[in-house]
């Protein structure tokens, strides 16, 4: 899917896909894990996963919260390929 929305991406053979979301009052964490057998990395694959997910959200709540918005989508960690392990926290 990433490859047909995101231009210059290419296909990826994924071998697993894992998101996860956290309800609170005013807020929902959605995370993502992508994993590939693949040289190269997933990030934009996971970025996707989120946003799609973070759109369904949206989507699902809009009629009783006109205000509900996507924020702070960005990769948190990586690990694996050429420029190794790395995480923001």
């Amino acid at each position: 899917m990433v490859d047909v929305g995101v231009p210059l991406c290419h296909p990826l053979a994924i071998s697993g896909v894992d998101v996860s979301l956290v309800v609170a009052d005013d807020a929902v964490e959605i995370s993502a894990s992508v994993r590939t057998t693949d040289r190269t990395g997933v990030e934009m694959e996971a970025l996707t996963a989120v946003t799609v997910a973070a759109l369904t959200v949206v989507d699902m709540v809009k009629a009783v919260d006109k205000h509900a918005r996507i924020t702070d989508v960005e990769v948190v960690a990586k690990s694996g390929g050429r420029s190794g392990d790395w995480s923001t926290s």
